[in-house]
């Protein structure tokens, strides 16, 4: 497929469906002068901030995924490809697809997201449970209800660490799916389970800074800190993982924790698509661009979102966060129109309208506008639910992640409840042989 223009459109070649992606797309779309093609491994598009509610039992995998046909279904000048990029051409713009397609645009925009950077963690990437995907969050949900079904069926099994769940790292995915699973475990579970001692659940946090949600104030660092006591989740902060074994994880300061749920939210890196092509790169494997997003010495290619380091005004990269990655994309398009119009590109300037995350039923933590007003509880809780809910694809999707987080939010009844990736609730236990010479704290 060439770039040719075909009635005078220049066409534009996105890699990824993400918020960046997205973005980008939409920002095109309609428009007769530019036609789109939009790359994606998955036919969907995922709300990825969601992801720890479908872990949890609080959504449906259906109400955090999108089809990208579906999301473009009246935009005829947007064509959604299903395919894995494995090669780049800067020169020509040119992306070749595992199955061997060419594909060559007027403009590239990569857009490929981010995948878990384990640091070299002995064992994380065998033995952890990523959230970053939604395989990645049906699969952990399966082996948190898959721990209980064990202890149901044999109780002993609470002795080698069955309920206990280890959660790497205190940023938003961590403490999000912390506070989200102590509710699941001591609100629901409890209900469901009568033969298991779910009281005797333990939930870990484990982070190498020396606060929860560092970008946040300190009184914001208390109250998340208290929140979590509440719920009963144990901090172990300025500490890091040293080993994640089969069943048990090791501390640098000697602690062992008896295990068989380990979630990973320690940090992100660039997906493989970054190591491409001979593309620039800094920071987390990610690719360098310029203030225009522009990739230096790669005329009309584009990185936006997470797979990018975008230089913020007062030095270093703006963070990874689905508010960046969407106005990125959207700030890629608008200079690829400016290119085809002969005008000037612009510098990308991100609108920060605060940062945010859920600690658990009715609780949330929220820092907005210029000034960074902070918000506490119910306010905080409604201030989320709000911004999420606009962020989301689909109006159907809007008004089912509404019903379940009213559910939620008035009942002990969350769901869906479904074991539905067997392989992820296996367990042999007796793949840890040193097991028997681990106190459980």
């Amino acid at each position: 497929m060439s770039a040719e223009h075909t009635n005078g459109q220049r066409h534009v070649v996105i890699v990824g469906g993400g918020f960046a992606g997205v973005g980008c797309a939409r920002s095109l779309a309609g428009r007769d002068d530019v036609r789109v093609t939009l790359i994606d491994r998955n036919n969907y598009h995922q709300f990825q901030p969601l992801l720890y509610q479908v872990a949890t039992c609080q959504l449906a995998p259906s109400d955090v995924a999108y089809s990208l046909r579906k999301l473009f279904q009246d935009d005829e000048n947007v064509a959604v490809k299903l395919a894995q990029v494995t090669d780049l051409d800067l020169a020509t713009r040119t992306v070749t697809t595992a199955d061997g397609e060419r594909i060559t645009g007027d403009a590239l925009v990569l857009a490929a997201g981010s995948q878990p950077n384990y640091f070299h963690t002995e064992g994380a990437e065998e033995h952890a449970f990523p959230l970053y995907s939604l395989d990645d969050a049906q699969r952990l949900r399966s082996r948190i209800l898959g721990v209980f079904e064990e202890a149901d069926r044999d109780p002993s099994l609470i002795a080698q660490g069955a309920l206990n769940f280890v959660v790497v790292g205190g940023g938003p995915t961590g403490v999000e799916l912390a506070g989200a699973l102590a509710d699941l475990i001591h609100e629901t579970l409890v209900d469901q389970y009568r033969e298991v001692p779910v009281t005797s659940a333990q939930i870990h946090i484990v982070d190498l800074g020396a606060t929860l949600l560092g970008p946040f104030s300190d009184k914001a660092h208390d109250y998340v800190a208290k929140i979590l006591g509440r719920k009963g989740v144990q901090l172990h902060l300025g500490v890091a993982v040293t080993e994640i074994a089969p069943g048990h994880v090791t501390l640098g300061d000697g602690t062992v924790i008896r295990t068989r749920c380990v979630v990973w939210g320690g940090g992100i890196m660039a997906p493989p698509l970054a190591s491409l092509g001979g593309l620039p790169r800094g920071r987390g494997g990610r690719i360098d661009v310029l203030p225009d997003l522009t990739v230096d010495g790669a005329p009309g290619v584009y990185a936006v979102g997470d797979v990018a380091n975008i230089p913020a005004p007062h030095g270093g990269a703006h963070p990874q966060l689905g508010s960046v990655a969407l106005q990125s994309g959207q700030c890629a398009a608008d200079n690829i129109l400016a290119d085809a119009a002969g005008k000037p590109r612009q510098s990308f300037h991100y609108h920060d309208k605060g940062i945010m995350a859920m600690i658990g039923r009715g609780a949330a933590i929220a820092e907005v506008g210029e000034h960074r007003h902070e918000l506490h509880g119910v306010i905080a809780f409604s201030a989320w639910l709000g911004v999420h809910a606009a962020l989301m694809s689909g109006v159907r999707n809007r008004v089912d992640a509404f019903v379940n987080w009213g559910s939620d939010y008035f009942t002990s009844r969350r769901g869906p409840q479904v074991l539905d990736r067997a392989d992820a609730a296996q367990i042999d236990w007796q793949d840890d042989t040193e097991l028997d010479t681990v106190a459980t704290p």
